[in-house]
């Protein structure tokens, strides 16, 4: 049985037109794979976005969920990375 998480941030509505389902398990695989794409380490990562690095790992290890705060922060780091972000957005996020 898969739970679904509604996370409904300013920055992701305004850019998708809805609120945002993100299925738990694929959160993890969000955050890992937008950080792969930056090419950084965890730690690295976790000091792009003003996290821990205890943060990140326990994201990508789907062990916690970021914050409305923190998916914030992630949509705009991804809203940076242009149309890759965009990609990842649609991925991962169902509106």
């Amino acid at each position: 049985m898969s739970k679904d998480i509604l996370l409904v941030t300013s920055g992701m509505n305004q850019m998708l037109k809805g609120p945002l389902v993100v299925k738990q398990p694929e959160i993890g695989g969000l955050i890992r794979e937008f950080r792969l794409l930056t090419g950084l380490t965890q730690e690295q990562f976790a000091a792009y976005l003003g996290v821990t690095y205890g943060t990140v790992n326990r994201w990508e290890n789907e062990r916690s969920q970021p914050s409305p705060m923190a998916m914030d922060k992630i949509e705009q780091k991804l809203g940076e990375w242009g149309e890759q972000g965009q990609e990842l957005l649609q991925k991962y996020l169902a509106v």
